[in-house]
């Protein structure tokens, strides 16, 4: 009987292949595949027999929502496929499969709608893909620094998330999504800067409260990045604006302290700094323990001893904790790395040093680009059909059409 006889009329496996090639048959073995051999053929049947153990679907850790799909990625690809599929029962979704290692192999697809994505975006992903030659690749981080377009913006250019549902809907809207065999986490490109305060949960709620809930997001957001450098520059440079009762208040709750406002405001994120680091690597029920009673404890210790003031403690905790309230987590990376510089910028020049920062921060978002789509956009350049789904979500009706600067080929949604 011959290889492809044996393959199509006695062996009952779901997936098997034929090859004569020694390499490939060495991959699959290394895989977990078994190999069929014949003294008489030159052929050889792979055939798919390898069952890797993995952890059961269960809840996204870094992306919970109150209303919402339970079930998140995990580590194994074919699992996190069939819940892509399970969303999008679509024949027009397209699968290529690339493996990216020299050791590792690691098996990379990427997804996209044909008829819908543009073909730009994908051969533009395709091409970064392809490029990469590393030795071992064990996780989208490492991929997403290989292909991003600026490695030096300290802004994420490419959307993390271990949510199948946000994959679909993404890929529904014309974007590209990226995974890798191994990690629950997922790629989505492009990425733009209003993803910054979206969440899967704003389409599930009614319009008029996601849209609330995501102006308190870029509030958040802005408390988070500016709150302690605009408190440092008041108190250094600009008493004069603060209302005179506050600044009665505020000069007593600094008497005693002997450092300058810079000196409190570095010494207290530097310690929030570390007891979020210290609760991420302790075990679960431990960090929660250490990050919620260290902060209190060293703060209070802090004001006791008089090395920081009152106000300052509620400024650096106010600012933590809106810097949870984004969704996104990258976005929380890229807060806590500008709020130092921030700061350095107040204490040297006041609100002027802010201003200037502000200046060239939007300068540097202006410029920057996400697989050929404007980072800014649709606020920059100005597109008002974007601005449906942007700070403000409008009514779902009303959403008819996909994000313009896309460019899908399928530019309507619903009818």
């Amino acid at each position: 009987m011959t290889p492809s006889f044996l393959k199509e009329q006695v062996l009952v496996t779901s997936e098997s292949s034929l090859t004569n090639i020694l390499e490939d048959c060495l991959a699959a073995i290394l895989m977990g595949n078994s190999i069929l051999l014949s003294n008489q053929y030159e052929d050889a049947i792979i055939l798919n027999t390898r069952k890797i153990p993995h952890r059961e679907v269960s809840e996204p850790v870094t992306e919970t929502l109150v209303r919402g799909p339970r079930d998140g990625f995990i580590e194994a690809l074919v699992t996190n496929l069939a819940l892509i599929r399970k969303r999008l029962k679509d024949p027009s979704l397209t699968i290529d499969y690339y493996q990216v290692g020299r050791r590792s192999k690691t098996d990379v697809v990427v997804l996209s709608i044909k008829n819908l994505t543009n073909p730009t975006i994908v051969r533009e992903v395709k091409r970064r893909i392809e490029k990469v030659d590393i030795d071992s690749l064990q996780e989208t981080g490492i991929l997403e620094q290989l292909i991003e377009e600026n490695s030096l913006s300290p802004f994420p250019q490419i959307q993390v998330t271990e949510r199948p549902d946000k994959v679909a809907g993404s890929l529904a809207e014309g974007r590209v999504a990226i995974l890798v065999d191994g990690t629950p986490f997922s790629l989505i490109v492009p990425l733009t800067f209003n993803s910054f305060y979206q969440s899967p949960e704003d389409y599930y709620e009614r319009w008029m409260y996601s849209s609330l809930i995501r102006i308190l997001r870029v509030g958040a957001a802005f408390i988070a990045l500016y709150l302690p450098s605009i408190y440092v520059a008041l108190i250094s440079y600009h008493w004069g604006l603060i209302p005179t009762d506050l600044v009665i208040t505020l000069a007593g709750s600094r008497e005693g302290v002997p450092f300058p406002s810079i000196v409190e405001a570095l010494i207290m994120e530097v310690t929030i700094e570390i007891l979020r680091e210290a609760g991420i690597r302790l075990p679960k029920p431990i960090g929660q323990a250490v990050g919620i009673v260290g902060g209190l404890v060293i703060g209070e210790a802090a004001v006791s001893a008089g090395l920081v003031s009152p106000m300052m403690v509620i400024v650096v905790a106010l600012t933590a904790i809106s810097s949870f309230a984004l969704p996104q987590y990258t976005v929380g990376e890229t807060l806590r790395i500008l709020r130092f510089p921030l700061m350095l910028a107040a204490a040297a020049l006041g609100l002027f040093g802010i201003v200037i920062s502000f200046i060239l921060i939007t300068t540097h978002l202006v410029r920057l680009r996400s697989f050929g789509v404007n980072y800014l956009e649709p606020l920059v350049p100005y597109d008002l059909n974007g601005w449906k789904d942007t700070i403000v979500r409008t009514q779902t009706k009303r959403m008819d059409q996909r994000p313009t600067m896309l460019h899908p080929i399928d530019k309507r949604r619903m009818k």
